[in-house]
């Protein structure tokens, strides 16, 4: 049986406990208590593994693989904008916009920064301000007025 954690907030502590085999343990604490009353966990993030540049792909392959990671986002405002950029413009990027575009939707850890980078609300920092980039938020303008409820159709 896994072990199975949960968590008691009384007046006073924030308590973590196990239970192993219907046995009740008592663990360490894990949080700390502020003097404004307020608990905070010490380290709540999992941890985001390196980017890896794949290596040894074919452009074919890219593509595929580039295509998929544009639709599967985790957000929806970035899987339809990156979807539709994919859909349009995959095929006709080179290997070295292949090669931006890659390390723009897969190295930053936080779709949401990507999101204000193309949308102009934050700016974008040196290492994805490129071609790509460009063609990226030129998209997100939208100027045809394109109509993006959902993702388009892989196959046509």
């Amino acid at each position: 049986m896994a072990n199975v954690l949960f968590r008691v907030l009384n007046s006073t502590n924030l308590v973590t406990f196990s239970l192993v085999k219907h046995q009740l343990y008592k663990a360490a604490p894990i949080v700390t208590r502020l003097s404004s009353g307020i608990y905070t966990p010490e380290d709540t993030e999992p941890p985001i593994p390196v980017y890896q540049e794949k290596s040894g792909e074919t452009t074919e392959l890219k593509r595929a693989r580039l295509l998929y990671q544009s639709r599967k986002r985790g957000m929806t405002e970035n899987g339809l904008l990156l979807s539709s950029f994919a859909s349009k413009y995959l095929d006709k990027l080179d290997e070295d916009q292949l090669v931006m575009y890659d390390r723009l939707i897969n190295k930053p850890t936080n779709d949401w920064e990507i999101y204000y980078w193309v949308t102009g609300a934050k700016p974008t920092p040196d290492e994805y301000n490129h071609h790509v980039m460009d063609m990226l938020k030129e998209h997100t303008q939208n100027k045809d007025k394109d109509l993006r409820l959902h993702q388009p159709a892989l196959y046509t």
